[in-house]
């Protein structure tokens, strides 16, 4: 069996420790590139959202490496892409491709289900072995995401822009290549002491900036531009809003005790928007509010184009600025998004920032701001 699952982050680094350590091969295709997006694009409908065109690509490109399984999302809420998958099916079996398809609908079931579920890709594999894949791949997804915190504070004070960069793709190819949950925490230890040696500017207050939308153009820099990269470039520290050991913790555990990892952005929401409408458009909602109770300095709201969930949280972002007083900057992501565009309003919207939080410092000292 030769398994491909969609670029998203750094989550191929965590199936390829589950497919492997289940005895199947994992395919890992490019990065996500402007080849994959062409391809995608040629065979989707044009308002088609971002992430399908970029998953269909990546599909397209993992079957001419010979991958023979493909595993895609199938959600249960009100987003289109849980339902992608059959159009996505039905358009490369038209191209000729033969491949069996895997859903994520199987996980849905809890951990409990979890051993059975993951059989499917290794038919009659003993307990133990189903378990020490799913440890290896938990404490995988686990260290990448402390690093990538690290990551986060340090690249916005680093003094020498792109070191901490490059210690974190060192660390994700470490991290890849460890053999066991040991090896993966004293390459976890070695990543953070390697970031924490980084020569920072300590006496400078970065602004805090946090980052919502919809999962996959939070999760892959591809498809966002590299947006938090290009934030630490201007010396911003983010704060993403979802990470990929938080949605496995409680998808997998905790909602078999009847908790969400969204209940407290659920509960702030409610004001201006009291119900789920699909995606994360309820939680980029929440996170808004929650954000701007923790003196956040701004929000990046990051939104596939044609989007339904985020196009209401977006409409909804102009109701609460009589409440919540933070700068919200929307990029709408799509195939037409040049990186020089995104990259200029990044810059002026950071420019907003820092303006603003200077005249509230000089007011909170009696002062009044000189005009520039």
């Amino acid at each position: 069996m030769k398994i491909c699952a969609p670029h998203m982050g750094t989550l191929h680094v965590a199936l390829r420790a589950l497919f492997e350590g289940l005895g199947a091969e994992m395919i890992v295709p490019p990065p996500p590139s402007r080849r994959t997006l062409s391809l995608g694009c040629t065979y989707s409908p044009e308002f088609v959202c971002l992430p399908y065109k970029v998953m269909l690509g990546t599909f397209i490109e993992a079957l001419e490496m010979g991958a023979d399984t493909l595993v895609m999302i199938e959600a249960d809420r009100i987003c289109r892409l849980g339902y992608y998958m059959r159009v996505m099916e039905h358009v490369l079996r038209d191209l000729g491709y033969d491949f069996c398809l895997i859903t994520t609908r199987m996980f849905h079931r809890g951990i409990l289900h979890l051993p059975d579920s993951l059989r499917v890709f290794s038919p009659g594999a003993p307990l133990s072995t189903v378990l020490s894949a799913v440890r290896l791949t938990l404490s995988k997804m686990n260290a990448l995401d402390d690093v990538e915190r690290t990551l986060h504070e340090v690249r916005a004070r680093e003094m020498e822009k792109g070191q901490a960069d490059r210690l974190w793709r060192s660390a994700i190819e470490d991290i890849d290549g460890a053999g066991s949950a040991a090896q993966v925490r004293a390459v976890r230890r070695d990543a953070l002491r390697a970031l924490s040696a980084v020569r920072q500017d300590t006496e400078m207050e970065p602004l805090r900036v946090g980052i919502i939308g919809e999962i996959y153009v939070l999760l892959e820099p591809f498809v966002n531009m590299d947006v938090e990269r290009e934030l630490g470039r201007l010396g911003v520290q983010v704060h993403r809003t979802v990470m990929l050991s938080d949605w496995t913790r409680f998808t997998l555990f905790l909602s078999a005790l009847g908790m969400s990892q969204h209940d407290q952005a659920h509960r702030a929401a409610v004001p201006y928007l009291n119900r789920d409408v699909g995606g994360d458009g309820w939680e980029s909602v929440g996170e808004t509010v929650l954000h701007a109770r923790n003196g956040y300095d701004g929000m990046v709201h990051l939104a596939p184009f044609t989007c339904m969930p985020e196009t209401i949280a977006q409409n909804i972002f102009t109701s609460m600025r009589k409440d919540i007083d933070i700068p919200i900057l929307t990029v709408t992501c799509d195939e037409q998004m040049g990186r020089a565009g995104m990259i200029t309003r990044l810059e002026a919207f950071v420019d907003l920032l820092r303006r603003r939080k200077q005249r509230r410092t000089l007011s909170s000292h009696g002062l009044r701001a000189t005009a520039e």
